[in-house]
């Protein structure tokens, strides 16, 4: 059954279908919640087995019940006449923004979508459209290209742009068939192309499969950022690294295009300025939060963490870049380190560029144990570390000049 509702001045108007065209796909019964992949092994309360920490029979002080990420996820909604909180799945009708200047193209489309089961939201301009996004967080969005003030292909880049809403597919609807017009809608972002008058097979296939991989797409979104929350919730543990995190985060970024990384280099760096040490959730608070010197039994319980990381974030494919920051930034160039003893060029070159920006920040910051040093001290400590193997020489080298490249434009320092 089909109804029609109309909203106030007729801009913006609503076609509801209770019935999901994504149940008829048995293949496509996706959970659209935040549980990742393989998600017995994001439990905040892991077992000593999984954590392999033998030698103590304590647990951190905290479980997943203590904690509170701070993260209110997107992905329950309130549905109308009901009066509670359902997560959200494959039976709520998956919405449509149709948004076309001409009535007759719009009113097409959504009596098409409808008759399939869509929750289909018109407007009538790009400006309209803007904010009917950020109200409703649509699904997809069928956006027609030529249209006056605000035309489709600023409206994609300008939601393409946008970290809330870079994640919904566009399909770029139009009667212009030109190569320019396609390569444009490339550039800014358009997910696929559909050409005036509308065939209704091809319109919902291409519907159907796009807002299939969006989910897909959130369900990886939404677990990262629940690993990113737990990297926040351990760092919160000990008040005295502070912003340590963030810190990393920044110069990741700058050391990188500094050493003219790739861009996902960069982001793999970021990255693990977050996650690097989100293993010392397996980690005892009578260890972690010690004061003093570590016992031999303490230190190996310590040194578990890189390995405790790695088996948190290996199950998504978007970590692989990096979990050989998060499980080797403690080797040595000389092969001292841990956990594998890599020597030389055998360590991941990322996880050596990862070292210089964790070890300067934790010379140059103040802790209860020793007082903050100045970029000069931080960098003649890691030049003798290098003297006596520790590093790798051609890297400290570079690192060097970025601090002092750096220092002297303020650009970080």
């Amino acid at each position: 059954m089909t109804q029609w509702t109309s909203k106030s001045t007729g801009s913006v108007e609503k076609i509801v279908n209770v019935t999901n065209p994504l149940n008829a796909d048995n293949s496509s019964n996706l959970n659209y919640t935040v549980t990742p992949p393989n998600a017995e092994n994001y439990s905040l309360y892991l077992s000593q087995k999984d954590l392999n920490l033998e030698h103590t029979s304590a647990l951190p002080s905290w479980n997943k019940s203590q904690v509170n990420f701070g993260y209110d996820s997107p992905l329950t909604k309130h549905l109308p006449g009901k009066g509670s909180v359902l997560n959200r799945s494959d039976s709520d009708a998956p919405k449509v923004l149709v948004v076309d200047d001409h009535p007759a193209s719009r009113m097409t489309a959504a009596a098409l979508l409808a008759m399939e089961g869509y929750e289909v939201i018109e407007a009538d301009s790009g400006f309209s459209a803007v904010e009917l996004v950020t109200q409703n967080q649509p699904d997809l969005i069928l956006l027609d290209v030529m249209m006056p003030e605000m035309d489709g292909f600023e409206v994609c880049q300008l939601l393409k742009q946008d970290e809330h809403t870079r994640l919904i597919p566009i399909i770029f609807v139009t009667a212009l068939n030109d190569r320019r017009s396609r390569i444009r809608g490339i550039e800014v972002g358009a997910d696929d192309f559909l050409s005036k008058p509308f065939d209704r097979v091809e319109l919902t296939a291409r519907v159907k499969s796009l807002v299939r991989q969006k989910r897909l797409n959130e369900d990886l979104d939404h677990a990262e950022q629940v690993l990113f929350s737990i990297a926040r919730a351990i760092e919160s543990r000990d008040p005295n690294t502070g912003d340590h995190c963030e810190r990393l985060v920044d110069l990741g970024r700058a050391f990188g295009k500094y050493l003219n990384l790739s861009r996902n280099q960069i982001r793999d760096l970021m990255w693990g300025g977050y996650l690097h040490d989100i293993g010392k959730v397996g980690i005892p608070d009578a260890v972690l939060l010690k004061t003093g010197g570590f016992t031999p039994e303490e230190w190996e319980v310590m040194r578990r963490h890189v390995l405790i990381g790695e088996k948190i974030c290996q199950p998504l494919r978007s970590m692989r870049g990096v979990i050989p920051i998060i499980r080797h930034h403690h080797e040595r160039w000389d092969g001292s380190g841990y956990p594998d003893g890599l020597k030389g060029d055998e360590i991941p070159y990322l996880a050596q560029v990862f070292q210089m920006i964790d070890i300067y920040d934790a010379l140059i910051s103040e802790r209860p144990y020793k007082r903050a040093l100045t970029p000069k001290e931080a960098l003649t400590v890691m030049q003798e570390e290098t003297a006596v193997g520790w590093r790798n020489p051609e890297l400290m080298q570079k690192f060097a000049e970025f601090i002092c490249n750096s220092k002297s434009s303020n650009n970080i320092l």
